[in-house]
C-alpha cells in the first residue's frame, strides 16, 4: 500500500498520540496531520489525504455537526468516524451524514487499524454496525401530522395546542423526527421529508 495521509481530528492529545503510535506502526510511513478541533483541520490541513478519521464529540463544531464542512472542503474524502458511543442510532446518523465508516474508540488497535485499511482500500468500514433495529421502521401517525405541522411553519407551542398535546411530548416528538430522517434542524427535516415523499 502506498504511504497514506492520514488527517486526525480527536480533542483527546493522549488518544492522539496513542493512535499515531499505532499508526505509524501499522502503517510504516504514513504521513499522519492532527487537530484538536474542526476548525483547525479545516484551516490547517492539506489539500491532499487519504482519508480523515473524526471524533463525533469535539469541542467547538462536534464531528457530527462537521461532517457536512468536511465533505465541502474534501468532498471525495473517506470519512472514518470515532467515537466511544456505539449505539446504533448515533451509527446510523454518522452514516447517513456521509460518514464510510465508523469504529469505536474501545475497540482494539488492530481493529481499528483493519478499519483504516478498509476505508483506504475504498471499502466501507462499518461491519461493527449493529443490526438490531427493525428494518422497516417508519413515522407514527402522530409523528406524521407533527412533521406537518412544521411543514407548516408552526412553533412547538402551537403544534402543541393544535394536537392538544404537552409541549415536552411535541418537542419528544419532534426530536423522534429529526433522528429518523438524520437531519439536526427541523428545516432540514421539512426538506428531507420532502424528497422521501413523506410531504405532500
Amino acid at each position: 500500500m502506498v504511504s497514506p495521509r492520514i488527517l486526525l481530528i480527536d480533542d483527546h492529545a493522549m488518544f492522539r498520540a496513542g493512535l499515531c503510535m499505532v499508526i505509524g506502526g501499522a502503517l510504516p510511513g504514513a504521513c499522519i496531520f492532527e487537530a484538536a478541533t474542526l476548525e483547525s483541520a479545516l484551516c490547517n490541513a492539506p489539500d491532499a489525504l487519504d482519508v480523515v478519521l473524526l471524533d463525533i464529540q469535539l469541542k467547538g463544531t462536534s464531528g457530527l455537526e462537521g461532517l457536512k464542512q468536511i465533505k465541502h472542503k474534501w468532498p471525495q474524502m473517506p470519512v472514518l468516524m470515532l467515537s466511544s458511543q456505539d449505539e446504533p442510532h448515533t451509527q446510523r446518523l454518522a452514516l447517513a451524514r456521509g460518514a464510510a465508516g465508523f469504529v469505536s474508540k474501545a475497540e482494539a488497535a488492530d481493529n481499528i487499524i483493519a478499519a483504516i485499511e478498509l476505508v483506504l482500500r475504498g471499502e466501507l468500514a462499518a461491519a461493527t454496525l449493529p443490526d438490531d433495529s427493525p428494518p422497516t421502521r417508519q413515522l407514527t401517525p402522530r409523528q406524521r401530522e407533527v412533521l406537518d405541522l412544521l411543514h407548516q411553519g408552526l412553533s412547538n407551542k402551537l403544534i402543541a395546542r393544535q394536537l392538544a398535546l404537552s409541549d415536552n411530548t411535541v418537542r419528544r416528538h419532534v426530536q423522534d423526527i429529526l433522528e429518523f430522517l438524520g437531519v439536526l434542524s427541523r428545516s432540514e427535516a421539512v426538506f428531507v421529508a420532502r424528497k422521501q415523499g413523506l410531504l405532500s
